[in-house]
């Protein structure tokens, strides 16, 4: 997985920098990001606080262990399927 050119207290500094006044193409050629990147981190991060973003870390990640563990039971279910089926 690629990892983060920006952490969560510089995505939270751009976005109070815009919500100050400073126009987001400013920010954006300041910070070397492209504009769709800020509106989407306005998006997800937008009225978050620094504990908010690392709670949402933590169930994201929570959620992904989730997602490898039932797709691990369902295709150990489909193993024991397949071969009960075949006797």
């Amino acid at each position: 997985m690629k990892s983060d050119r920006f952490t969560d207290a510089q995505i939270m500094g751009v976005i109070r920098q815009a919500e100050g006044g400073v126009s987001v193409p400013d920010l954006c050629r300041e910070h070397g990001i492209s504009n769709a990147t800020f509106y989407r981190w306005r998006a997800k991060y937008g009225g978050m606080d620094a504990s908010m973003i690392s709670q949402m870390k933590a169930l994201e990640e929570e959620n992904r262990r989730l997602k490898r563990m039932y797709a691990d039971l369902s295709m150990q279910t489909d193993i024991l399927k397949e071969a009960l089926g075949k006797k």
